[in-house]
């Protein structure tokens, strides 16, 4: 194998004719141009063609590529799907338990939500979350301008404000009381029922079979898009257990040979032991690289869509420099 480049994808939509344009999405007119210059200079695997290369059945063929869609949006069915058919291309696509079985929207989702809707303002709701921290006059709880110190540091993708509120929303918070804030937040910026959210947000059951039956496959997301490596091993366990029973339905069999894609990418030594007793022979994490091997193939990198060119013309430069 020479190498293995996995792109992840998540929003994929008419961002300008959306209910929330300011979402962190690809327009489609983007995404066909990355599909155009993927099948251009490279040949696109599956994930049992990756999952046969690691038990040494078959080689991955040179420039081989994997597209991955995380998250189980509906953006993956009435987008993705159809253009993927009709270009004779396989993707796998990792939608978290409850999301697709509870249709309740995940917190991490209800940030992006927020995010969209406060747009070019994300100082002000960076205030906002702050003032809501203080208010709370919790003794446990650190001030919020020392959480903002901490957490208020430019990304990849984001800057300090944005970045502020996804950390300290997503992680930085006990659960029970960054939990409280996502509500009140999602109330004032979305100010819609989150049942309705969800329909419109994410696939259903049926939708991930059909796809299945398609040639597409699903692989396991957790159940509640957690950050793995901040459970015990206890709660680890359970949330793959969750993953593969989920897995079960959509299959209507037990998994074998299952690819796991952790949320955030987040996984330690406990995450690994965990997933490869469960069966998960393949692993995605959001560490941004290509593979040269499949030595250690239960961390395997991936590039976000934001590193791959959006013409089929366009130069492999961006590219190569990922290859190191």
């Amino acid at each position: 194998m020479s190498t293995l480049t996995i792109v992840m994808y998540h929003y994929i939509r008419d961002l300008a004719n959306s209910r929330y344009p300011g979402i962190k999405g690809l327009t489609i007119e983007a995404f066909e141009g990355q599909l155009d210059y993927v099948t251009k200079r490279y040949e696109v695997c599956s994930m049992r063609d990756i999952v046969d290369a690691v038990h040494g059945r078959r080689a991955l063929p040179d420039h081989a590529c994997a597209l991955t869609f995380d998250d189980g949006f509906l953006d993956h069915f009435t987008v993705v799907f159809p253009r993927l058919v009709a270009r004779r291309l396989t993707a796998s696509f990792y939608p978290p338990v409850t999301a697709i079985a509870q249709r309740t929207v995940l917190e991490t989702h209800q940030i992006h939500l927020i995010l969209a809707v406060a747009g070019d303002d994300a100082a002000a709701l960076a205030r906002r979350v702050r003032a809501l921290i203080d208010a709370r006059g919790d003794a446990d709880l650190p001030p919020a301008a020392a959480l903002y110190a901490t957490h208020a540091v430019a990304s990849r993708f984001d800057g300090p404000d944005v970045t502020f509120v996804k950390r300290v929303l997503q992680k930085g918070l006990p659960p029970r009381v960054r939990g409280d804030i996502i509500r009140q937040l999602f109330d004032e910026y979305v100010g819609i029922d989150p049942r309705v959210v969800a329909r419109e947000l994410y696939m259903d059951l049926d939708q991930l079979r059909c796809m299945v039956q398609h040639g597409m496959e699903v692989g396991g997301h957790g159940a509640e898009h957690v950050w793995l490596d901040t459970l015990s091993r206890e709660g680890q366990e359970r949330e793959i257990a969750r993953t593969v029973d989920f897995l079960d339905e959509v299959y209507g069999e037990r998994p074998r040979d299952w690819v796991m894609c952790y949320p955030f990418g987040a996984h330690d030594a406990t995450t690994l032991d965990v997933v490869g007793a469960a069966g998960c022979v393949v692993g995605l994490t959001t560490r941004v690289g290509v593979a040269r091997d499949l030595a250690q193939p239960l961390t395997l990198p991936r590039l976000d869509t934001n590193d791959l060119p959006r013409r089929g013309d366009a130069s492999p430069a961006a590219l190569e420099a990922q290859r190191g």
